[in-house]
């Protein structure tokens, strides 16, 4: 290769850069940031193939290679815990899929704009709602002496301590965050609603297309693809379900369906074992496994629907 051809091309680059510096300077913090947040924490993904001491510090540690992930893969908690967290994590996926694609179609057919905008703003607010004090809410209405069983015992049934029943827990995860998100995930479709072509709607009410027809033939074939990349995002998370809630709604009655991957990590590695090296083995199992099936529903979807994330 022609040196003298390289050091124009890096000069003609160098050039640019100067010329544009205050863009550069604009992308240089979240850079930064992902650089010393993101890739630095990197390196402390060894503990996973040490015997962590906290007195011999990182590199002073012991090195046992794979012991830990075959200690993990072998435990007798790791059928539960798999089971356990791919049911909730599904069950997630496909009871929070809908709901904010309805409200969004909802939203964007509304007769009075004013009411569109209150509904709007009414369904949005519970995201901005700590998880501590949603688990809270939920706690005091499905308590014995909450509105839930008061009801039940007027009806003449008999009062049940939800909170405690392992058959609910996954039910009552799954629909208090439905209430807490859909809203905001509903924003996402609002957008993309706005992004279809008028053109489109123009064309089928002179064909004369009612609304449902529009829904189906030029709304949803709009929000498909919008759809299609936040479903195989959530497929990507479906090992790494927050510890948070969970943990807030979990407790001894309920731990044979409440105990998942990422609280049984949370629970060895700082609030009772204090295993460093095996919970990081096991945060790092959930994190290459989540990425193989984010990349394999990536490329399924890509022969499919031609839609993907690369």
């Amino acid at each position: 290769m022609n040196s003298p051809a390289v050091a124009s091309g890096y000069s003609k680059q160098l050039k640019k850069i100067l010329r544009h510096w205050q863009l550069y300077l604009l992308i240089l913090p979240p850079v930064v940031y992902v650089i010393m947040f993101r890739y630095v924490p990197i390196l402390g993904s060894q503990i996973a193939f040490r015997d962590y001491k906290l007195n011999m510090g990182l590199f002073g540690s012991k090195w046992v290679g794979f012991k830990h992930f075959a200690d993990f893969l072998t435990g007798n908690q790791f059928g539960i815990l798999m089971k356990n967290t791919l049911a909730l994590s599904l069950y997630n996926i496909g009871a929070s899929f809908l709901p904010p694609i309805i409200l969004a179609l909802a939203l964007n057919y509304a007769f009075n704009r004013h009411f569109g905008k209150a509904v709007q703003m009414v369904t949005y607010m519970p995201y901005f709602i700590s998880t501590v004090l949603v688990v809270s809410i939920i706690t005091r209405l499905l308590s014995l002496t909450g509105p839930v069983n008061n009801l039940i015992a007027k009806i003449g049934g008999e009062k049940v301590l939800f909170i405690g029943k392992p058959e609910y827990f996954r039910t009552i995860y799954v629909f208090s965050g439905i209430w807490q998100s859909t809203g905001y995930n509903a924003v996402v479709y609002l957008a993309a609603l706005a992004a279809v072509s008028p053109e489109l709607h123009e064309a089928a009410i002179v064909d004369g297309a009612n609304m449902w027809q529009r829904v189906f033939h030029v709304d949803i074939p709009g929000i498909l693809p919008t759809a299609i990349i936040l479903l195989i995002m959530a497929c990507g998370r479906v090992l790494t379900i927050g510890y948070e809630k969970v943990l807030l709604l979990q407790n001894l009655e309920n731990m044979s369906t409440s105990d998942i991957i990422s609280t049984y990590v949370y629970r060895i590695g700082l609030s009772e074992g204090m295993q460093y090296s095996f919970s990081t083995a096991v945060g790092l199992f959930q994190s290459v496994v989540s990425l193989m099936l984010l990349t394999c529903v990536n490329w399924l979807s890509r022969r499919v629907s031609e839609t993907s994330l690369w």
